[in-house]
């Protein structure tokens, strides 16, 4: 990963971090949750990539027929 990505990466968590304090949460208690859910979501990523690509959902039929 470039360099470029990883400092608009880091701004991006920086401003994450700063919405959750503003609304009365300490820094290293915001940091510590992202931790945790970054890694299960790499977790989750890991068993299945493309969780879109899944075909296991059922889509509802669709309701387009000229009479309905």
């Amino acid at each position: 990963m470039s360099e470029d990505v990883s400092g608009e990466i880091r701004l991006l968590l920086e401003q994450l971090v700063d919405r959750f304090v503003v609304k009365g949460g300490k820094a290293p208690d915001v940091i510590e949750i992202m931790q945790r859910e970054l890694e299960e979501m790499k977790v989750a990523y890991e068993q299945d990539p493309d969780p879109a690509d899944d075909s296991a959902a059922i889509e509802e039929p669709a309701n387009d027929w000229p009479g309905a």
